[in-house]
Formats: structure tokens, sequence, C-alpha cells
């Protein structure tokens, strides 16, 4: 009966070990699938996505050019903006703006040219957003930089550094081949 019990019990280790590796390649193909499914779908949506950038851009920056002559038509123009930001999360991204006064952080922003200022706390942060940014909601990737000019610090001339030029002599008194 013992060596009964003992065939038993090394078919029961037996099973509980396959079984642990049926489970480990199940978890395994269930991984893979979901990369392959999110990769995937990436690869149908990137496409759309970069239109419904295009198309936000181009909507931000009409509302901001008709907010001063029509403000009604620039807040419509702005809802649906919105509307492009709401269908573009819907795909599994975020987007994000630069703000003015923010830091330029590399990666996060792309430089898009330069405005002087005298104020040195300004040097390096953004003076004026030019279009969103797109971050991967799942992975928290930054897929698009936002665009922005910023602030580039210039200091002032020093007043003991400006010469007038009218004061100048601009007579020289031993003219070459004067002799």
């Amino acid at each position: 009966m013992l060596g009964r019990l003992e065939r038993v019990e090394a078919q029961l280790a037996e099973f509980h070990r396959r079984s642990a590796h049926r489970e480990s390649i199940i978890d395994r193909l269930h991984e893979e699938n979901q990369q392959f499914r999110d990769g995937l779908r990436r690869v149908i949506l990137e496409p759309v996505v970069t239109d419904l950038l295009r198309l936000h851009d181009a909507m931000a920056r009409e509302a901001q050019r008709m907010a001063a002559d029509d403000p009604k038509a620039a807040k419509l123009m702005g809802s649906f903006a919105d509307d492009v930001t709401m269908a573009v999360e819907r795909c599994g991204y975020e987007m994000f703006p630069a703000l003015p006064g923010e830091p330029f952080t590399t990666g996060r922003h792309a430089p898009a040219g330069t405005v002087a200022t005298d104020d040195p706390s300004l040097d390096n942060t953004v003076a004026e957003p030019l279009s969103a940014g797109l971050l991967e909601i799942e992975s928290g990737k930054v897929r698009r930089a936002a665009r922005a000019r910023l602030y580039r610090y210039q200091a002032p001339p020093a007043p003991d550094d400006a010469v007038d030029l009218a004061l100048v002599d601009h007579h020289d008194p031993d003219p070459v081949g004067s002799e």
C-alpha cells in the first residue's frame, strides 16, 4: 500500500509541475497578445492621431487669431479644438500645451525660435506656445514635444560702453604719404 501511495504522490507532483508550466505559457502568450494588440492599435491609429493633431493646431491658431475681431466665433472654434482633444484622448493619447513662463524642458518642449528679453529670470522659458505636445497615456512617453518660442536673455548695453561717434575726431594727424 505504501508503494501505491508513493506512486500517487509522484503523479500528483508531476501533475502540479505540468500545470504550473502550462500556466506560465498561458501568461506569456497573453502578455505577447497584449503587446501585439497595443502595437497594432498604435500603428492603425497613428495616422489618424497625426491628422487630428494638425486639425487641433489649425483650429487653436484660428481661434487665437479671431479672438480680437470676433470673440463668439473664436470661442466656437476653440470648442471644436477641445472636441478634437477629446477624440485624441479616446485614441490613448493626452495633449499638453506649452505654457507661457514655463521653463524649457528637453524632450517635452521643441524650440521653434527665440524672443529677446532683458529680464534674466525669463531666460529659457516659454515665450509663445505654438502647438500642443502629445503624451502616450499608457506608457507616459512624450510622442510629440510641444512647440514654442523661448525667451533668450540679452543683456542691455552698458551706458559706459556707448560711444558718441560725433565726438570722435576722425582727423588723422599724420596721413600716409604726407611728407
